[in-house]
């Protein structure tokens, strides 16, 4: 039986980052949310709704305080009538620039591959 080999300190670093990160950015809407808020800077509620094609208004308020809860996103109070209420990135949130510039490209890239290959 060969024997198991070990993972360097840096690679067990690497894989816990990974995981952070997944655990931080599952699911179908926070990467998408995160997208627009990047692009576009603050939106209100009901326009950063609109703007993500196919989400609830119920999944859109449940994603936006598990973000705002990790420190991604800032929930802003208007004091105006009606209340206004405004999402942004944090700074944290601003700092997964090259993710999702990367998460981009990629995507661009992969579907210009595919569409050729078809």
């Amino acid at each position: 039986m060969a024997e198991k080999s070990k993972l360097s300190d840096s690679c067990l670093r690497s894989i816990q980052g990974i995981r952070d990160t997944q655990d931080l950015l599952s699911g179908k809407w926070k990467i998408p949310i995160i997208g627009a808020l990047y692009f576009n800077g603050k939106f209100r509620f009901m326009d950063l709704g609109r703007h993500i094609e196919g989400i609830a208004p119920k999944v859109l308020s449940k994603e936006l305080k598990d973000l705002e809860m990790n420190h991604l996103v800032k929930r802003t109070v208007k004091d105006t009538m009606p209340i206004t209420v405004e999402y942004e990135l944090t700074p944290q949130g601003r700092s997964l620039k090259k993710v999702i510039e990367a998460m981009g490209e990629w995507g661009t890239d992969y579907r210009k591959a595919v569409l050729a290959n078809s």
